[in-house]
C-alpha cells in the first residue's frame, strides 16, 4: 500500500470521528429536551410495578444520557404485600434507572439495572414462618415467565444498592436488629434464578453499641426455581469477621455478658431450605472476663457438619470437633423429628481426649464471673459418654379402651434417658490463690447418676462424682458433685479447720467469706449444698459482679471459737453458733456468746442481696441476763480513768481515727439494768448503728414502780482525744412516790409520779458522765407527802401538798428546781432544792428564813 493511500485513509477515519462526535454533542443537547420524560415516568412505573408485581411510586424522574443512558428516579418506594404489613418493603431517595440500548431503537424500554443509594429494605416474617421475600421472588419469576412468552416486559435482571439499611420485622412489630452501611446486590441471571450479594455491619437499635467491634457479615448466595421458598435449590456461603464477644453479646442479648476475645464464623449451606446440608466454623482468640487477662486465654476453633431439616426442626449426621488446650471435643448425634406417634429419640456422644482441668476452669471463668483469677488448676479428663434414650416398652402396647387415651399414648410416650460411659479425670489438684496446700485429688469418676427429686436438670440422669478432702478436722470433707446440661449440684458435707475453711471460701468465690477472717477456734461443722445454671442471669446489684453460686443453702456450725471485729474493742468469745444459709438470707442463730463479763445469746440475720436505692442492713436480736451499765460501757468502749498507766498506754496503742461500727439494726433486751442508785427491769431498746455510734429508737423499762420509755442516740469518740457523747430523752409515768422518796432519802407518799426530761452527757467514767451532765427535767406529782428519816429539813409546804409541779435544770453535777410549785388548796408555794448527780441521789432544801418574834 502506497503511502498516498495510507494517508488518505487515516484522513477519512478523523472524519468519521469528528462526524461522530458532532452527532453525539447534538445528540446529548438536541435529543433531552425532546424526551417526554412525563411519558417515561408512568411507562417505568408500570414496568417495575409489573415485574415485581407490587405497586411502585416516585415523585420525579430525570432523563440522563451520560455516561449511560438512563433515568434518575427520586423517592421510589415499592410498596409491601398486604400480608405482610403496610410499610413499603423498599424505598430509597435516588434511584439510577439504567436503560437497554439495542431494545429502545426497537422502540422498546427494557431497564437493565437499578442503582439505589442509602436505600431501605424490609425483611418481614409472618408468625406462620413466611418471608416477604418468598412473595417477591415467586412474583418476579412469574413476570419473567410471562415476558418470555411474548408479554413485552421483562424483569429486571439486576438490582444493586449501597450505604443502605436492612430491617426486620416480626409481622407488624420491627425488631431492633439492622444491618447499616449495607451492599446488597440481587440479579436474575435467568428467570428464576437468583444471585444475591450482600454485606453489611450488625447493629442493635435500641442500644448505643461500638459499632466498630459487632463485626462484618458477608453473604454470597444462588437461588434456582421453585414453587416456594423452601424448596429453592440454594447454595449459601455466610462469614461474620471481627467481633468482638462483648459488644456481640449486647447486640444478641441485649446486655454485656462480661466475656472479651474476637469472635469468626463461617457457614457454608447446600440443598433447599427445607434440607441442608450445612458446614459451620467457629474461631475464638483471647477468650477470657472482662474482670481478668488470663495468661492463656482460652481459644477454639470447632468444626460442625450436619443436616438441617426446617419444618421438622431435625439434625441428622451431626458432627463438631475441636482442639481445647492439649487435647480434642468431638460431638456426634442426631436430633429426628419429634412427630404424633412416632419414637425417634435424640442421641448424642461426648468424647473427650486428654483434655486440659486448666481448660475446663478456664471455660467456667468465661461464663461465669466472681471465680479467682489466680486459682492454678492441673490434671486431664478423658472418656466418652452417649445420651441413647429408648422408648419404655419396646413390643405394642395394649390397645385403650377409649380414643383419648389412645391420643394421650401417641403424644407422650414415656421413655428413658440413659446415660451410658464415664469421664475420668487423672491428676486432678488446685494450687495458688492464698491455699497454703494444694487440694489434690489423684483420680476422679464422673458416672451417669440418677437425677434428685429436687434438681432442676431437665434429665432423669445426671454425671456424678465424689471426692473426700482433708481439711484440718476430725472427719473429712465429702464433696458430691452432680452436673447436668441445664445447671450443676454441689454438696460438701464434714469438718475444716477455720484457715482451711477460710481458704476453700475464698477460692469458691463466696460472697461472705472475709468474715471468716475474723475467726479462730476448734473446726467448724459444714452441711452446704450450691447449685444454679451455668450461665445465670446477670445481676449487679451495687455495681458488683453476680455471686459465683446462684443458692448456696445449708449449715456452718462454730464452736469454742473467738470472733474480733474492728469495731469491738475485746473479741467476743463463741461457744456455739449455727450460720443458716437460704436463697435469700444468711441468718445466725443461735448464737452463744461471752463478751468479757457480759454473757448472751443472739441470732443476726443479713439479706443475701438487696436493690438499690433501698437500705438492708442486717438485723439482729440480743438477749442479757442482768446488766451493769457501768460494766456494759467499759466492755464496749474500753472505758479506763484518765490520767494513769494503763490510759496512756491505751492512747498509743488506739489508732488516729477510731473504725466505723458496722450498719446494724435490731433489738437488745435484759433481764435487768443496774444504771447507777436504780434497777431497769426488762429494758428493751430498738437500736440502729449509724456511721460512728448508734440510734435508740425506742427504749421501754420498768422503773421504780411504773413505766419509762425514751430513746436517743450514741456517739463514739473520734480520736483519742474525744470522748463518747449521749444525748437521752424520755417519759416516765406513773412512779411509784415511796420509791422515789426512798431513792432521794426521804419518806414519802402519794398516789403517781409522772415527768419527762432531755440529758446530754459524754465520758468514760461515772465522774466524767455526771460532771459533763447538760440538760432538763420536769415532773407532775399528785396528792402526795414528804418527810424526812434524819435531820434533812423538808419544807412545810411539801409536808402534805395536793399537787407539786417542777422544772428543773441539770449543770454542773446537780439537779436544781427552778420553777417549782407546791400547791394546797388555793395557795401555791415555792420549793428550791438540789440533788447531786451521784451516788446515792440525796435531795437537799436550803434552810428556811425565821420571822422576827413580837416583843
Amino acid at each position: 500500500m502506497t503511502e498516498d493511500t495510507q494517508g488518505r485513509q487515516c484522513k477519512h477515519k478523523r472524519l468519521w470521528l469528528a462526524l461522530t462526535a458532532v452527532v453525539a454533542i447534538l445528540a446529548i443537547l438536541i435529543v433531552p429536551p425532546l424526551v417526554s420524560v412525563s411519558h417515561y415516568k408512568s411507562r417505568i412505573t408500570q414496568l417495575v410495578s409489573t415485574s415485581l408485581g407490587r405497586p411502585v411510586r416516585m415523585s420525579s424522574v430525570e432523563a440522563r444520557l451520560l455516561p449511560r443512558p438512563g433515568f434518575v428516579l427520586n423517592d421510589l418506594a415499592v410498596e409491601e404485600d398486604p400480608a405482610f404489613g403496610a410499610e413499603p418493603i423498599f424505598h430509597a431517595n435516588t434511584v439510577t434507572a439504567s436503560i437497554r440500548l439495542l431494545p429502545l431503537w426497537r422502540g422498546r424500554l427494557e431497564i437493565g439495572s437499578i442503582s439505589a443509594d442509602e436505600a431501605s429494605l424490609n425483611l418481614v416474617r409472618t408468625a406462620d414462618g413466611h418471608w416477604n421475600l418468598d412473595s417477591l421472588l415467586r412474583t418476579a419469576t412469574a413476570r419473567a415467565h410471562s415476558a418470555v412468552g411474548g408479554a413485552g416486559l421483562v424483569s429486571l435482571p439486576y438490582i444493586e444498592a449501597k450505604n443502605s439499611r436492612i430491617n426486620i420485622k416480626n409481622g407488624v412489630e420491627k425488631l431492633p436488629f439492622s444491618l447499616l452501611d449495607a451492599k446488597m446486590s440481587l440479579e436474575q441471571q435467568r428467570p428464576g434464578d437468583w444471585r444475591v450479594r450482600l454485606r453489611g455491619q450488625p447493629v442493635r437499635t435500641d442500644l448505643s453499641l461500638e459499632q466498630a467491634d459487632t463485626g462484618i457479615v458477608r453473604l454470597e448466595a444462588t437461588l434456582h426455581q421453585a414453587p416456594n421458598l423452601r424448596q429453592v435449590p440454594i447454595h449459601l456461603d455466610l462469614e461474620w469477621r471481627e467481633a468482638q464477644l462483648g459488644q456481640l453479646t449486647r447486640l444478641v442479648l441485649g446486655t454485656d455478658a462480661g466475656w472479651r476475645g474476637d469472635l469468626t464464623g463461617e457457614l457454608r449451606l447446600d440443598g433447599t431450605v427445607e434440607e441442608a446440608q450445612i458446614k459451620a466454623q467457629l474461631r475464638a482468640t483471647g477468650v477470657h472476663r472482662a474482670e481478668f487477662a488470663p495468661a492463656a486465654p482460652m481459644d477454639f476453633d470447632a468444626n460442625c457438619s450436619f443436616v438441617a431439616h426446617y419444618s421438622t426442626r431435625a439434625i441428622d449426621n451431626l458432627a463438631c470437633d475441636s482442639p481445647l488446650g492439649s487435647g480434642h471435643i468431638r460431638l456426634t448425634g442426631n436430633l429426628p423429628a419429634s412427630a404424633p406417634g412416632q419414637n425417634a429419640l435424640p442421641h448424642f456422644s461426648v468424647e473427650l481426649d486428654r483434655i486440659p482441668v486448666a481448660a475446663g476452669l478456664d471455660a467456667l471463668r468465661t461464663v461465669r464471673s466472681g471465680l479467682s483469677t489466680d486459682l492454678v488448676a492441673a490434671g486431664l479428663v478423658s472418656g466418652k459418654i452417649a445420651y441413647a434414650p429408648t422408648a419404655a416398652g419396646s413390643a405394642a402396647p395394649e390397645k385403650p379402651e377409649h380414643p383419648a387415651h389412645t391420643r394421650l399414648a401417641n403424644t407422650h410416650p414415656v421413655v428413658e434417658e440413659p446415660l451410658t460411659g464415664s469421664f475420668t479425670v487423672q491428676g486432678l489438684q488446685l494450687s495458688g490463690d492464698g491455699l497454703s496446700q494444694p487440694i489434690s485429688i489423684p483420680k476422679l469418676l464422673l458416672e451417669p447418676a440418677p437425677a434428685l427429686a429436687n434438681q432442676p436438670s431437665g434429665s432423669s440422669q445426671v454425671l456424678a462424682a465424689t471426692a473426700v478432702i482433708p481439711a484440718g478436722g476430725a472427719a473429712p470433707l465429702t464433696v458430691s458433685t452432680r452436673l447436668a446440661l441445664s445447671g450443676y449440684q454441689v454438696t460438701v458435707r464434714g469438718q475444716a479447720s477455720i484457715t482451711r475453711a477460710r481458704e476453700l471460701a475464698h477460692v469458691a468465690g463466696l460472697a461472705n467469706a472475709a468474715a471468716l477472717d475474723a475467726l479462730t477456734g476448734d473446726p467448724v461443722s459444714v452441711d452446704l449444698t450450691a447449685e444454679g445454671p451455668w450461665i445465670p442471669a446477670e445481676r449487679i446489684p451495687f455495681g458488683a459482679p453476680p455471686p459465683s453460686f446462684n443458692n448456696l443453702t445449708g449449715t456452718v456450725t462454730l464452736r469454742n471459737a473467738n470472733w474480733k471485729a474492728d469495731y469491738l474493742v475485746n473479741s467476743v468469745e463463741i461457744s456455739q453458733a449455727t450460720l443458716h444459709l437460704a436463697s435469700d438470707e444468711l441468718r445466725w442463730d443461735p448464737v452463744a456468746f461471752s463478751y468479757g463479763p457480759i454473757k448472751g445469746t443472739a441470732s443476726v440475720t443479713l439479706p443475701a442481696a438487696c436493690e438499690a436505692p433501698q437500705s438492708c442492713p442486717p438485723t439482729f436480736q440480743v438477749q442479757f441476763g442482768a446488766l451493769d451499765a457501768r460494766l456494759l460501757q467499759m466492755t464496749l468502749l474500753g472505758a479506763q480513768k484518765r490520767g494513769t498507766l494503763l490510759s496512756t498506754l491505751i492512747d498509743r496503742l488506739r489508732p488516729s481515727v477510731a473504725p466505723a461500727w458496722q450498719q446494724l439494726e435490731g433489738t437488745i433486751k435484759a433481764e435487768s439494768l443496774l444504771l447507777g442508785p436504780v434497777t431497769l427491769h426488762e429494758p428493751v431498746a430498738n437500736i440502729r448503728t449509724v456511721a460512728g455510734g448508734a440510734e435508740i429508737t425506742a427504749f421501754d423499762a420498768d422503773l421504780l414502780g411504773g413505766r419509762v420509755h425514751g430513746g436517743g442516740t450514741f456517739h463514739t469518740a473520734a480520736t483519742p482525744k474525744d470522748k463518747p457523747s449521749y444525748d437521752l430523752e424520755g417519759q416516765f409515768e406513773k412512779l411509784s412516790p415511796q420509791a422515789v422518796g426512798q431513792l432521794l432519802g426521804l419518806r414519802a407518799s402519794g398516789s403517781s409520779f409522772d415527768g419527762n426530761g432531755k440529758l446530754e452527757l459524754s465520758g468514760f467514767t461515772g465522774d466524767d458522765l455526771a460532771a459533763s451532765a447538760k440538760g432538763t427535767f420536769h415532773f407532775e406529782w399528785q396528792r402526795g407527802t414528804l418527810a424526812a428519816y434524819g435531820s434533812t429539813p423538808v419544807p412545810s409546804a411539801l409536808a402534805r401538798f395536793d399537787r407539786w409541779s417542777a422544772d428543773a435544770e441539770i449543770a454542773n453535777g446537780s439537779l436544781t428546781l427552778k420553777e417549782s410549785q407546791a400547791r394546797r388548796g388555793v395557795s401555791n408555794e415555792p420549793v428550791q432544792g438540789s440533788v447531786p448527780l451521784a451516788v446515792p441521789p440525796k435531795i437537799a432544801f436550803p434552810a428556811s428564813k425565821q420571822t422576827p418574834a413580837k416583843r
